[in-house]
């Protein structure tokens, strides 16, 4: 009977949610446009369906608890052996330019008069891996005022700026005469999103494609340290109610960290990384139509240039850090 009321109760959200995602899917794969962005904004076209009807529940579930579940899952994609393959000095460039572009972004949001969460949100996607960090990183945040505009903002950003260094990055690769290894670092170190960074190096050849995507695949182990490091923050400065309900290690960080290990101790079937992958991507595109749901478009309309230009500056900044050093190397 409890699972009947639960059923009756999420369903109708769930169902709106899983029907919008599947309407951003398939535009996407045939409008050749970002399935992310398709899907905050047809979340936010169809955001009536949140206010004062039976679709609250599902919506408010997919928003949190999906978008968690998808974060794990990309656990799967990650493996011990992709950073030894590629070499300590350049982990320890992708997390310096990680690590730094997160904190020009607080900085940066504070002299811009923006909310240092909005910083580290966008430092975050930007450094990490786009709308998933964003995501990941918003879901242990304070439900402070305006997380929500926040998180929309910095996947709308992202997802944009992604798409045009997707088309930009390689040609300037080629203008600069970078080497195959070099253009895979670049690639791989800068692009916002993995599916961008896929399409960015199989754009130049196979093993450019191969390399670059390993190492976008480092950056994006470095969500864990990353989010907990912010969950560490958060209860050391008890600055919200909110924190304080925060566990030191939240579910979604603990399984994602026992999938990675998984897929470095085992062979897995590549039928079930690609299933887990796909069933990753789902989880995350409904929970940013949820998102998309619950924004209030006029908030997101009076906000102004200062969110587009901070997250022009991280971009411009990890781009910078990387090109140095391969200058230098």
């Amino acid at each position: 009977m409890g699972f009947l009321n639960a059923w009756q109760r999420f369903s109708p959200g769930i169902g709106v949610v899983g029907i919008t995602g599947l309407a951003a899917m398939f535009l996407s794969e045939h409008y050749a446009t970002p399935v992310m962005l398709l899907a905050l904004l047809l979340g936010i076209a169809v955001s009536f369906l949140y206010e004062e009807t039976k679709c609250q529940y599902g919506i408010d579930f997919a928003a949190s608890h999906l978008l968690k579940a998808g974060v794990a899952l990309i656990g799967l994609r990650v493996a011990v052996a992709d950073l030894l393959a590629l070499g300590w000095q350049a982990c320890l460039l992708l997390a310096l330019a990680v690590g730094s572009t997160i904190l020009i972004g607080l900085t940066i949001s504070r002299l811009a008069g923006m909310s240092r969460y909005f910083g580290a949100l966008s430092g975050g996607a930007v450094g990490i891996c786009g709308a998933s960090a964003a995501l990941a990183i918003s879901s242990v945040m304070p439900n402070y005022p305006g997380r929500e505009r926040d998180t929309l903002l910095t996947v709308i950003g992202v997802t944009l700026l992604s798409t045009v260094a997707m088309i930009m990055y390689p040609i300037l690769a080629a203008k600069l005469g970078l080497s195959t290894y070099e253009t895979s670092l670049f690639l791989g170190g800068t692009i916002h999103d993995v599916a961008q960074v896929v399409g960015a190096g199989y754009s130049v050849s196979t093993e450019t494609g191969d390399l670059s995507t390993l190492t976008k695949l480092v950056r994006v182990s470095y969500l864990v340290p990353v989010v907990l490091m912010f969950v560490l923050f958060l209860k050391a400065r008890k600055e919200h109610t909110e924190a304080h309900r925060v566990p030191l290690l939240p579910w979604f960080l603990t399984a994602f960290i026992a999938l990675m290990i998984l897929n470095s101790l085992v062979t897995l079937p590549e039928t079930l990384i690609t299933g887990a992958s796909e069933v990753s991507r789902f989880a995350l595109v409904m929970a940013i139509a949820a998102i998309g749901m619950k924004s209030n478009l006029r908030q997101l309309l009076h906000v102004g240039v200062k969110p587009i230009l901070i997250l022009v500056t991280e971009t411009a900044w990890i781009a910078l850090i990387i090109l140095l050093y391969i200058k230098l190397m």
